[in-house]
């Protein structure tokens, strides 16, 4: 097994999570509800703690979606809503992960949820690794890392391990 590298621990993930609300709190504050798109299963608990904070840092209702997507090849993926098109128009909406590499996961889902009448399309994102592939960006980001195509970067979220790794 190749050594690994701590870029941040438990605690600072969660203030990158704080941050990240507070800035979307900024950007949407006259909002009623938000809905969190966001991809298993380390973009789900990312989704997750992140509206948590948000709802307590504001009052704003968020919704989240989980979207099961095949990330070696999304375009396989069963892509199923569990909300209607009504419920999204006029919304803006959040597409969330844990790590954009070269992001091709995220403009797939893009693709789909623009197939709803929605006002806008935000992402979210933990860790932006700037390897894109595909022209899409992160509007919100808690960490952008220069790395080396070689080095992989992988996300703990549960356990005393849990932090952000560089390998």
């Amino acid at each position: 097994m190749e050594p690994k590298s701590l870029i941040l621990g438990k605690d600072q993930i969660a203030q990158k999570i704080t941050r990240i609300a507070h800035e979307i709190y900024e950007n949407h504050y006259e909002a009623d509800q938000l809905y969190f798109f966001a991809i298993e299963k380390r973009g789900v608990i990312f989704a997750n703690r992140l509206a948590q904070e948000l709802e307590k840092l504001s009052g704003i209702q968020v919704v989240v979606i989980n979207l099961k997507i095949n990330k070696k090849a999304p375009e396989k993926s069963d892509f199923k809503l569990s909300v209607t098109p009504n419920e999204l128009k006029n919304k803006t909406i959040f597409l969330i992960d844990d790590v954009l590499n070269s992001g091709k996961t995220l403009i797939f889902a893009a693709t789909q949820l623009l197939k709803f009448p929605v006002k806008a399309l935000r992402t979210v994102i933990l860790v932006n690794r700037k390897h894109r592939l595909f022209p899409i960006h992160a509007d919100f980001v808690g960490l952008s890392l220069a790395t080396t195509l070689k080095e992989h970067i992988s996300v703990e979220f549960e356990g005393e391990n849990e932090g952000v790794y560089l390998s």
